[in-house]
């Protein structure tokens, strides 16, 4: 959001410097960006006139000008056509740094063809305050040669720039900014009431709301005879100074409103209306929008609309059909209100961001529906002409916040803060709310600007923020003697040694935000309406993340895209599956991207069983059990369904996910390549027994050499190796150390639809070498456990 110091200062009377303004906008809550002050880069700059312009003798296009400047008569060669004797222009000196070509002079005069200039003079375009560059600018004759350019052209306006939290859309008006810095004591708040303007004539165009859940109320006036041509300069100079450009008195009215007033506005021609003007939802029909882009009306999607066409999005953007031009003689000003969130979903689903949007979104005030067209009806008239109508409203505007009993103690209690009464209700009331004194509690009515506040406690916030946060005593918090020292959770230090384990594995830890997208929630099977938050900081960050990978993946993107394609990251944090409790995750989740690495043992590239040891170390490291655990399909339906697997003891205790990602996922996201990831919950992981000493037992390392055999099992295609690994594994526990897969086979020799898993168990004896007996002894019973999972021996 930015406004001027001069514009600040219509809507409030103060003497304050831009130093004090800052000041006191950040003390109140308004965190400012930046400053910008228009002067400084044209301080090089000032008024010169030129004595004569001769052609020069070696080019036509070239003139060679005498120019009287403060520092003396300087020549100077120019190419402008309309370079003149007796102009007034403005003088760039030798050094001077250009904006508008972002380069410096020389300094030292320069030859052009053969002929010394010292100097130069601008265009609009070159002191970026225009894009004429035709020619030079060409002033009034009526400045004073030598004075600064800034000085003679009223450019000494500082502009400043702040962040607007989501709570306080009316900080996007001046005049709602003017307000908070009034209570602070910066100054008197001066904005004026708005004047009703009479009509003359009855309102022509019948307006209807066919849906009132996304458009609640339209107002709407005809004013005819107007006269669509450039705006007044006061105006031009507001826009200009805050990076809109001018485009027509109508159009800039309504940015005016949009800035002045947090009140977004439509201009419709009115010639070009057939029948009735509707708020409905789209039917499938398609329009071309103001930014020349066809966009298509879903159902969901709030329309404006005639008997013959959709004229616009609500809320968002207008049509090019039914815009204003230079012949409009007849126009209908739309005010509304558009539902916040609808207004988001629509504005998601085009990629549509614009001044009206961003308001809607985040909430209007209700209260100056009506109040905001009679301001706009009255400007239009004074700039452009013409006779209002009567007003039309349709629908119903929403009615004003409910009243909050106050506790005027409470505000003690909560902050420390001692106010006097009569100190607290002068910041109310200069906010806006009205105060009724009781015995001991106070009603205070809460205006139409000010939905955020709902409870005492919000009207506490309002009182500690305008008497200055600065100003409360800061205390230590005190701790009772003889309190135990807090110590860690059991879940805290399980995470404490997974993000430990997992750095040993090489990945790096991240922070990513617990919002994400709704439709990215949807991705990763989330995206529960009641997960949608009523006030996110931005609409791409609109609803609870179900899954830690998708800002992780983001990230690995960003990386990818900044030359750093191995990304290789973790994160711990929650996730959220339903608003409920029971629905709310600890979550540790990880991933890396399968870029082929050039490496002196040959190209190698992470896969499913990288991201499955990387999940096995963070579990074993939480003291998880990892070889009682079972290897099953994962759910979920962003993995892989051929390259992923689900760790889990038993059939309803999932621990983790692991595997590739599925690509549509990635595509959606826009992740270029393949990534392979885990997720796990902490929580899951049976807790131990407690242990009965605090050592353990002497490591014992037999004297005999281990005994290798090798077996190959037929399984079918779906069998899961991990399967036949455990059933191995559980033959003789006390002989089998050791169960590993080192062959997967399917083709000649293999019937279809079964695959071949050839593993080595290594046999440890602990008191006696084993005999060729005891090893097919064991060879059995590795068989018949083998069959019982399933397995047959290979050529048997």
């Amino acid at each position: 959001m930015k406004f001027t110091l001069s514009w600040l200062k219509e809507h409030l009377k103060t003497d304050a410097t831009i130093d004090e303004v800052v000041e006191a906008m950040t003390l109140a809550g308004l965190e400012v960006e930046d400053v910008e002050n228009p002067a400084e880069k044209l301080k090089a700059f000032s008024i010169a006139k030129v004595i004569s312009a001769e052609k020069h003798p070696d080019a036509d296009k070239l003139k060679v000008c005498q120019v009287q400047t403060r520092d003396g008569m300087k020549q100077i060669v120019c190419g402008a056509p309309n370079a003149r004797a007796d102009m007034t222009v403005a003088f760039a000196p030798l050094g001077a740094y250009i904006p508008g070509l972002d380069f410096s002079l020389d300094k030292k005069p320069r030859k052009i063809r053969g002929v010394d200039s010292s100097g130069m003079m601008c265009s609009n375009k070159e002191l970026e305050m225009g894009d004429d560059h035709d020619g030079i600018m060409d002033l009034d004759n009526s400045l004073e040669m030598g004075m600064s350019l800034a000085d003679a052209l009223d450019l000494n306006d500082p502009v400043i720039d702040f962040e607007v939290t989501p709570n306080r859309p009316d900080w996007l008006g001046v005049d709602n900014i003017a307000r908070d810095l009034a209570a602070v004591g910066l100054g008197e708040w001066i904005t004026p009431k708005v004047e009703p303007v009479k009509g003359t004539f009855p309102c022509p165009v019948e307006i209807k709301v066919d849906a009132p859940e996304a458009c609640p109320a339209f107002s709407g006036r005809v004013v005819r005879g107007v006269k669509n041509g450039p705006s007044p300069e006061w105006l031009q100079t507001k826009l200009k100074a805050i990076g809109l450009k001018p485009i027509s008195a109508l159009v800039d009215i309504t940015n005016y409103m949009c800035y002045d007033r947090a009140r977004p506005l439509h201009v419709y021609d009115l010639g070009k209306l057939t029948g009735t003007l509707r708020a409905r939802l789209g039917k499938g029909e398609s329009f071309t929008a103001l930014d020349d882009k066809e966009y298509t009306c879903s159902d969901t999607m709030c329309v404006i609309a005639d008997d013959a066409r959709v004229l616009g999005l609500g809320g968002i953007m207008g049509g090019t059909y039914s815009g204003c031009s230079q012949d409009t003689t007849d126009v209908l000003i739309e005010s509304a209100y558009f539902d916040p969130l609808t207004t988001r979903r629509t504005a998601k689903a085009t990629g549509i961001n614009s001044d009206a949007k961003y308001r809607f979104e985040r909430g209007v005030d209700t209260g100056f529906v009506v109040d905001g067209l009679e301001m706009a009806t009255k400007l239009i008239m004074e700039i452009c002409g013409g006779e209002a109508s009567d007003i039309v409203v349709a629908g119903e505007i929403p009615a004003d916040p409910a009243p909050i009993e106050f506790d005027p103690a409470l505000n003690k209690r909560l902050t420390g803060l001692d106010l006097p009464d009569k100190e607290m209700i002068r910041i109310l009331e200069t906010l806006g709310f009205g105060v009724a004194q009781n015995a001991s509690t106070w009603m205070v009515s809460v205006p139409s600007h000010r939905r955020d506040c709902t409870m005492g406690a919000d009207l506490v916030e309002e009182i500690a923020r305008t008497h200055g946060l600065h100003q409360m005593e800061a205390l230590s918090l005190s701790v009772p003697s003889g309190r135990r020292e807090v110590l860690a959770t059991p879940l805290q230090n399980k995470l404490r040694l997974a993000r430990r384990a997992l750095a040993g594995q090489g990945l790096s830890e991240a922070v990513t935000w617990s919002f994400t997208s709704l439709s990215h929630a949807k991705l990763f099977d989330g995206g529960d309406e009641a997960l949608v938050l009523d006030n996110p900081i931005s609409s791409d960050l609109d609803c609870m993340r179900p899954s830690a990978l998708i800002h992780l993946l983001l990230a690995g993107q960003r990386s990818a895209d900044k030359g750093y394609p191995c990304a290789a990251l973790f994160e711990a944090g929650p996730t959220y599956r339903t608003p409920e409790t029971d629905g709310q995750f600890p979550t540790i989740a990880g991933l890396r991207r399968m870029e082929t690495r050039r490496d002196w043992q040959g190209n190698t590239s992470p896969d499913a069983f990288t991201a499955k040891a990387d999940a096995y170390a963070a579990l074993r490291a939480m003291g998880a059990k990892v070889e009682s655990l079972q290897t099953a399909k994962p759910t979920g339906s962003y993995w892989h369904p051929g390259r992923s697997g689900r760790l889990q003891m038993g059939p309803k205790n999932v621990l983790a996910d692991f595997g590739e990602l599925h690509p549509g996922v990635l595509k959606a996201l826009g992740i270029e390549g393949r990534v392979c990831a885990f997720e796990l919950w902490p929580d899951a992981i049976p807790s131990g027994r407690k242990k009965t000493t605090k050592s353990k037992g002497a490591l014992v390392i037999s004297d005999l050499m281990p005994v290798h055999r090798d077996f190959a099992f037929i399984v079918s295609e779906d069998t899961a190796a991990d399967t036949l690994l455990r059933a191995v594994k559980g033959a003789d526990k006390a002989l089998i150390s050791d169960v590993n897969l080192f062959d997967v086979y399917q083709g000649k020799g293999v019937e279809e639809g079964y695959k071949s898993l050839a593993i080595d168990v290594t046999l440890s004896p602990k008191a006696d070498t084993l005999t060729d007996k005891d090893i097919e002894t064991v060879s059995a019973k590795i068989i018949t456990q083998a069959k019982k999972a399933g397995a047959e021996l290979r050529g048997s």
